[in-house]
């Protein structure tokens, strides 16, 4: 047989994208804890507190709001390989102490994300950078569709109900069950064909060696890009079965790695204030008030290096060794012996003796019953295993936390200090004297409006970058900024307030560049794209000689720079 030049092109094409034996790589976290542990929920509840606390991992520009550029341009992340920047997150367990009835985070052990690439007739491509998906129903205090007592899990559409998210209760022996025999969840919950998973919390001690319980989410693969990255109702599907042991998305759609969270938390140290509960009940809820554990889920914001993740869906079959193993991993691996965090920016307890959970969210299921009614689950149709919005009452109280970064000259960082001084001249753009006050005479407290500047990606005022104080305006830029001690606010694209004492450069631009209302005040603008609206004590502003700068305080300036706790703020370009 001849074959033209174009079809055995074709031919060489779909030889390429078949996949006929699944291989995976363990994407492993690295440093002390997690991210952040935050009521945020940027995909869900973008823009303002979550009604319940999630435990965070990955890219430090985590915030309200995320987009995969700004994930891109973060200065560390959880994830050993550099060029993952993607952010995951999952409700926080909590325990309640059966003695007082108080709640306290139960310590976080650490988490797995797999990265399945699965027999199909379909090429696996790398996630768009940004893709928002969620697995799990947030909303659920009964057994998920499907659940049976000694069935398997389904992620199979075309097989019924899917039921993607379950706990694993790794034992030394499984007598009694960890389960209660024939459970139909009403009461417990239930066993899967497995003797240690099943859907709800176990009623027994979780006692296996450094693998205490773990609450597991499967995430669809088929991506529908005419849903688009942000629609995670209806953007992801799980895969059909089609035939020879493959799986396929639908026609039009794109077939993307299969993860799966694994993550663990320390219960089995909690059991002697709770030994007298073992096979009886559970002590454990989510922060969102599930006392089942029927309610797992799981969120994930691709911030990857599409070219790194394409290179490892290709050639590593690294297994349990870990993604950081793989041949060839693009960007290099991070320094395990360190770690990256940042502060959450709602301000409110988290930890310790609680009286309630972080949000107000009543405990309900099984015992406590569901006083409070759960509205709306938000789960979308069709293939999509998606969280519910979370509509629950009350609704929460949105309290937003200030910055957590010190004035110059001293800044505290992870478990650095640096300090540092500044020479301040006064220039210009055109080596005038200082700049003066705009004209309109705009005063904040005793900050004074000297006009609209230039801001640069590498941030002109520097001193506190995107201040974390809800919907921003002028005013509660200028008190953030005045109160950490700093002589100069500025507020940037309607939402952002910077900090700091001098501009690293002065260009100043017409007003009408500074046009933006703000969020916060729809009387007032606050800055623009890349322009700032500056007020500073004296009504002027300064700029740094960079020239008279020691090469020891840039070196200083870029290790901070990739340490620091950096809380993300509204996110844009």
């Amino acid at each position: 047989m001849i074959f033209t030049t174009a079809a055995l092109a074709a031919l060489l094409v779909s030889a390429a994208a078949a996949k006929d034996s699944r291989t995976f790589a363990v994407l492993r976290h690295y440093g002390n804890g997690p991210l952040t542990t935050c009521r945020a929920d940027p995909i869900v509840s973008p823009g303002t507190a979550s009604a319940h606390l999630h435990t965070i991992m990955g890219a430090s520009n985590f915030g309200l709001n995320v987009t995969g550029e700004h994930l891109r341009q973060s200065q560390c992340t959880t994830a050993l390989p550099k060029a993952d920047m993607s952010n995951y997150w999952f409700p926080t367990l909590y325990f309640k102490d059966p003695k007082d009835g108080k709640l306290e985070q139960v310590p976080f052990y650490y988490m797995n994300v797999y990265y399945f690439f699965e027999p199909t007739n379909d090429q696996i491509k790398a996630f768009p950078l940004g893709l928002k998906m969620v697995s799990g129903n947030a909303m659920l205090r009964t057994p998920p569709p499907g659940a049976a007592y000694g069935k398997g899990s389904n992620m199979d559409p075309s097989k019924g109900p899917i039921t993607a998210a379950s706990i694993t209760c790794p034992r030394a022996n499984f007598n009694p069950p960890s389960w209660p025999k024939d459970s139909d969840g009403s009461m417990a919950g239930i066993k899967t064909n497995q003797d240690g998973e099943g859907w709800g919390f176990p009623f027994e001690d979780c006692d296996a060696y450094a693998s205490p319980l773990r609450a597991d989410v499967h995430f669809p693969s088929c991506y529908n890009p005419k849903a688009g990255l942000d629609d995670y109702k209806n953007n992801m599907a799980f895969p059909s079965d089609a035939g020879n042991g493959k799986q396929d998305c639908p026609k039009g759609w794109i077939h993307t790695p299969h993860i799966f969270f694994e993550t663990y938390w320390d219960t089995h140290g909690l059991l002697s204030r709770f030994k007298d509960l073992v096979g009886k009940e559970s002590p454990f809820v989510f922060a969102n008030g599930d006392a089942t554990g029927f309610s797992v889920h799981g969120d994930f914001v691709s911030g990857w290096d599409e070219k790194a993740l394409q290179q490892i869906i290709d050639n590593c079959d690294a297994g349990h060794a870990g993604m950081h193993t793989c041949p060839g991993l693009i960007g290099g691996v991070n320094d395990d012996s360190k770690s990256c965090k940042i502060e959450c920016p709602i301000d409110e307890k988290v930890d310790g003796k609680l009286d309630k959970l972080p949000g107000n969210n009543p405990i309900q299921g099984w015992k406590y019953g569901t006083s409070g009614s759960i509205s709306g689950s938000g789960s979308s149709s069709g293939n999509n295993l998606a969280v519910g919005v979370d509509s629950a009452v009350p609704k929460p109280t949105n309290v937003v936390k200030q910055a957590v970064t010190s004035p110059a000259p001293t800044t505290t960082v992870l478990q650095t200090t640096t300090v540092q001084s500044t020479t301040t001249v006064y220039i210009s753009a055109v080596g005038a004297e200082p700049t003066d006050a705009a004209t309109d005479g705009k005063t904040v407290g005793d900050f004074k409006y000297a006009g609209c500047y230039k801001d640069t990606s590498d941030r002109v005022l520097s001193g506190i970058i995107r201040a974390n104080l809800g919907r921003v305006n002028n005013t509660a830029c200028v008190t953030h900024c005045s109160s950490k001690g700093f002589s100069v606010a500025g507020t940037e694209y309607g939402g952002e307030c910077y900090c700091g004492n001098e501009l690293s450069k002065v260009e100043k631009l017409d007003d009408s560049k500074c046009h933006m209302t703000c969020e916060g005040d729809d009387t007032d603008k606050c800055g623009g794209d890349w322009a700032l609206s500056i007020y500073s004590k004296s009504g002027e502003v300064s700029a740094r000689d960079v020239h008279a700068e020691s090469h020891h305080r840039r070196h200083i300036h870029n290790h901070y720079m990739h340490h620091r706790r950096t809380p993300a703020g509204r996110i844009r370009r």
